[in-house]
């Protein structure tokens, strides 16, 4: 299998984008997100402070504005038609005024022009000019635009989310495998983590390339009552009998990813537990036996919900039923009752609707989902059982 996307698929992105833009009668686009620009040129990179725009000219030519550190690295990977540099920021010269002489060059003076925001921002430390300020033209928000683009995956993109979900599954059996009472959460899981992500260098070899982590598992702190919280970060957490984990695994394949979560118990179950965990297995089946083309997003949450009402445990679940998912963890669209994107074959989604009871414990698994010409098809294939999820 092909561990990245080829030359081909990207340039054909950018001529998708070039004919949306002339069908919105636009002139050329300025990008400065970070995933769209990767998705858009290959070029994937740290975001800093310092700028980093990607532009298509009036000429239908895609174009890199970069500092001066960054050349030799984009000149090797970089499948664009021009790139262009400054020498640092915030510099004598402030980057933007180079990027403003530019797109004078280029032709962008008084031409209509789509923007995904008007001008760079960054939490480490940015200060500068808005577009606006800068140069003379008719912007028009096209934010969103790239990431429906990405909404229903190629071939090699679904290909290499399914690698990131056997490389998961491995890290997460491995998870399993060192959970026992009295263990820290922190050393089981970077235990599990190193061991799957050696195999999954050793393995897929010398072309693998993460961009992001290789394959890892973790608690990300939901250990015994925090597990009740379902954004809990890590707590160094000693793991006791009886308590609820619920847990995370994943692995990067050139940026794409998956999710696989799981509710496992240390050892005993109780009856509480047994019940919410049955529960949640019954709201995951109704989203998968709910998924097809043709429908809207909403209609699975909706699905989901009216069983999460039917048998009163509404309190108990905080969050919608799912998400896209690709080079980002969450991505658009989602299972959610206010999303009615049509869903179309070739989508990724995550499927994980959570039942949280303070004072208990969570439960939630979560499964990375394409939908398909007939359906639905489970990508990540862990078990989900009870028996199966109780470590010893």
């Amino acid at each position: 299998m092909r561990l990245n996307i080829s030359k081909e698929e990207i340039l054909e992105r950018q001529s998708r984008l070039v004919k949306e833009l002339q069908n919105n009668g636009l002139d050329g686009a300025i990008l400065f997100n970070q995933t769209d620009i990767f998705y858009l040129s290959d070029f994937n990179f740290i975001s800093t402070e310092r700028p980093i725009c990607l532009f298509i000219d009036p000429l239908g030519k895609t174009n890199l504005f970069i500092p001066a550190l960054e050349i030799d690295y984009a000149g090797e990977i970089a499948y664009v038609d021009e790139i262009y540099s400054y020498p640092e920021y915030p510099g004598i010269l402030h980057p933007m005024e180079y990027l403003k002489g530019i797109l004078t060059e280029t032709g962008f003076v008084n031409k209509n022009v789509g923007i995904d925001g008007d001008g760079y921002s960054s939490p480490y430390g940015y200060v500068g000019p808005k577009l606006s300020e800068i140069i003379d033209a008719n912007f028009k928000s096209i934010q969103g635009w790239v990431e429906k683009m990405r909404y229903v995956k190629s071939q090699n993109e679904i290909e290499l989310i399914k690698e990131s979900c056997r490389w998961g599954n491995l890290a997460h059996k491995l998870l399993q495998k060192n959970v026992k009472a009295g263990l820290n959460e922190l050393e089981v899981s970077s235990s599990a983590s190193h061991e799957a992500s050696l195999a999954m260098i050793n393995a897929l070899g010398r072309e693998y390339r993460p961009y992001g982590q290789p394959a890892h598992a973790s608690f990300r702190g939901q250990i015994g009552e925090l597990s009740a919280f379902p954004h809990v970060v890590t707590q160094n957490a000693t793991i006791k009998k009886g308590d609820n984990l619920v847990t995370w695994a994943a692995a990067d394949v050139w940026g794409y990813q998956s999710e696989l979560e799981r509710t496992m118990f240390v050892e005993d179950v109780s009856s509480e537990q047994e019940k919410y965990f049955k529960l949640m297995c019954e709201a995951q089946e109704t989203a998968f036996k709910n998924i097809k083309p043709g429908i809207p997003a909403s209609a699975v949450d909706k699905e989901v919900q009216r069983f999460i009402d039917e048998n009163g445990i509404r309190q108990y679940c905080p969050h919608h039923t799912g998400h896209a998912i690709g080079l980002l963890m969450h991505e658009a669209p989602f299972f959610d009752l206010g999303d009615h994107t049509i869903l179309e074959p070739g989508m990724v989604f995550t499927v994980e609707p959570g039942v949280f009871v303070k004072g208990l414990g969570g439960f939630r698994h979560s499964d990375t989902v394409l939908v398909t010409e007939e359906g639905v098809e489970l990508l990540t294939y862990y078990p989900r059982d009870l028996e199966s999820l109780i470590c010893y």
